[in-house]
């Protein structure tokens, strides 16, 4: 997956209005079902993922060669670093140029690729298989490789967000371990925060803005564990409880650290999330929420100071959730227009449901494993700060983002919503959050016109 680069490199709106297009193009061919091949017989399958970094090419690259050692009869053709909106225009129009087997770095669009047809049903190919996904597949990722009860994807590793400390700087202001709670993450994140002479900033305690790196307000807010729909579809965040305690948080880390303006300007200074210049591994970050593959980055810049991971801080009226995190994933799944189905599944279940291949794939790119064996194989990483994050990924009150119609749209909308906030331009929250109910309902509607 999951690639650190991958949420940097994904456009949400673009995937999004792609994955629209592609509900609206409907099934390219309805006709093509899973008795046309025979999986025995010599097959090449086109499998197009979105894997670019070659470390993690080499890494796909040699679980394919592995497969084909298994199935000698199919060879597998992979082409990488593919976008959703390139695949999906292939699987509207079909035929023999489409590829046979797909995967997503983006969740959220499942619920578009499940409802549109575009991907095929999985559910027949594992009954036949004697495969039960929930004896596999942990709740949370099968939910998000899911919608409304089809199994169109299978999870195939996935990610898990989390804190990652300077241990120094908490030496140095004189505090014992990471925050547990909110109250706690104001309190360190003051206490962490340098200034400068001049008014600006040596040093940030945790950069709450939502324009930082992996801060999409979707990530942070998932230590509230908020529920996005009502048993409609129909978008209920003005409804949720979470909403107004989430900014109400945000806006104290920005008032107890300097101010937005002020935070905002230093956040520019930062550089590239994925370069030597990211502003946790030169220093200008306390705290840090980030995925698992932070830590192999880290020790292969050589960081100056030593570091800690943990889980992110809870409300402090739900301390017993301490450990949750946001999860999300690369899924993978078998294009409707594929000849080849039977074959296509052979591949599908092999990346995702072998235990040895998952744990090996796992340990290759450092992402978390996405099967419960594997979640528990004496053969994953031992890295501590990698356990962390696979503590995160088994603590049953992590979630991930919930599939819909609409693709990642509803997600594009609360983070521009999002950034009004924290600039102070919506003077009535209950307000503005009822608008963005409204937006995302319409936003659903016309995905499904």
């Amino acid at each position: 997956m999951h690639s650190p680069k991958r949420s940097p490199r994904r456009a949400l709106r673009g995937a999004a209005a792609a994955a629209a297009l592609l509900l609206a193009a409907g099934c390219a061919n309805p006709g093509v079902g899973s008795d046309r091949d025979d999986p025995a017989k010599p097959v090449t399958l086109k499998f197009w993922h979105g894997w670019s970094a070659p470390g993690e090419v080499k890494a796909i690259d040699a679980s394919l060669r592995r497969f084909e050692e298994l199935h000698p009869n199919i060879h597998v053709v992979a082409t990488g670093n593919v976008s959703d909106e390139t695949t999906n225009q292939a699987l509207r129009a079909g035929g023999s140029d489409a590829p046979d087997v797909v995967s997503s770095f983006t969740t959220n669009n499942v619920g578009q690729y499940c409802d549109s047809g575009m991907w095929a049903d999985l559910d027949p190919f594992m009954a036949r298989s004697h495969l039960q996904k929930t004896k596999v597949f942990p709740k949370t990722l099968l939910e998000y490789s899911s919608y409304e009860g089809k199994q169109c994807a299978l999870p195939l590793l996935a990610d898990a967000y989390g804190m990652y400390y300077n241990k120094d700087a908490f030496a140095e202001a004189g505090i014992a371990r990471p925050p547990r709670t909110m109250s706690e993450l104001v309190r360190d994140a003051k206490k962490l925060t340098k200034r400068t002479r001049n008014g600006g900033y040596e040093r940030v305690g945790f950069m709450p803005n939502f324009r930082m790196y992996q801060n999409s307000p979707d990530r942070l807010l998932a230590q509230w564990g908020p529920t996005y729909f009502d048993g409609r579809g129909n978008s209920r965040l003005a409804a949720e409880k979470a909403m107004p305690e989430f900014f109400r948080t945000t806006d104290a880390l920005m008032k107890a650290q300097g101010g937005y303006a002020d935070l905002e300007k230093f956040r520019t200074t930062f550089g590239d999330e994925m370069s030597s210049q990211n502003a946790f591994l030169t220093g200008k970050l306390a705290m840090h929420m980030d995925g698992e593959w932070r830590g192999l980055m880290l020790d292969e810049a050589k960081a100056k100071f030593r570091w800690g991971t943990a889980p992110l801080p809870v409300p402090d009226d739900r301390p017993e959730t301490y450990g949750r995190g946001y999860l999300t994933g690369t899924v993978v799944g078998i294009a409707h227009s594929s000849r080849h189905q039977n074959a296509a599944w052979e591949l599908v279940r092999f990346l995702t449901a072998d235990t040895k291949q998952v744990v090996r794939f796992a340990n290759a790119i450092h992402n978390v494993p996405s099967t419960k064996a594997a979640l528990k194989s004496p053969d994953l990483d031992a890295d501590r700060s990698f356990r962390t994050f696979l503590d995160i990924a088994r603590n049953p009150y992590s979630t991930a983002l919930p599939p819909s119609t609409n693709g990642g749209q509803y997600v594009v909308s609360l983070r521009d919503f999002a950034y009004d906030v924290e600039a102070g331009k919506v003077p009535d929250l209950h307000t503005g959050l009822r608008d963005l109910d409204a937006r995302i309902d319409a936003d659903t509607l016309q995905s499904k016109s």
